[in-house]
């Protein structure tokens, strides 16, 4: 299984730059995606379907603001969306899918670079974060 990262600072612009043209290269069976800042109603899903991928959207509340998208080739057996954080959830910023004994997460952590307040916000996220990976441990080893 061959797995890709991306932030991609907004899948609108993306698709403008060539996007759907990359992913024609079949760089891999599932990519993941942060900053989407966009639903799946935002966009034209016919050519990423043609393209052989199921793709599934954790978007923020606020409209052009976070969200991860995950597209893969392969089915999953399940799909999480959210961790289960109000903030974190309201941001659209963690989406899982199972295949099989694999468990993916799909996360996009906050920046702490615009204040004090977002700072304080990214130390939450991941001490939440951690509780959350370690509980998906403990349940799953």
């Amino acid at each position: 299984m061959r797995i890709i990262s991306y932030n991609v600072n907004g899948i609108r612009a993306a698709i403008k730059k060539g996007f759907y043209d990359w992913l024609k290269t079949n760089p891999a069976d599932v990519i993941c995606l942060q900053e989407t800042k966009a639903t799946e109603a935002d966009v034209d899903i016919k050519e990423l379907e043609a393209l052989g991928f199921e793709h599934h959207w954790f978007s923020a509340n606020k409209k052009g603001y976070s969200g991860v998208a995950i597209f893969s080739k392969i089915k999953p057996t399940a799909v999480k969306k959210g961790n289960g954080f109000k903030m974190s959830d309201f941001e659209g910023r963690v989406i899982e899918m199972q295949f099989g004994d694999i468990k993916l997460i799909n996360a996009y952590f906050p920046s702490g670079t615009s204040g004090d307040e977002r700072q304080t916000y990214k130390y939450q996220w991941l001490d939440e974060m951690y509780s959350y990976v370690e509980e998906i441990k403990n349940k799953n080893p």
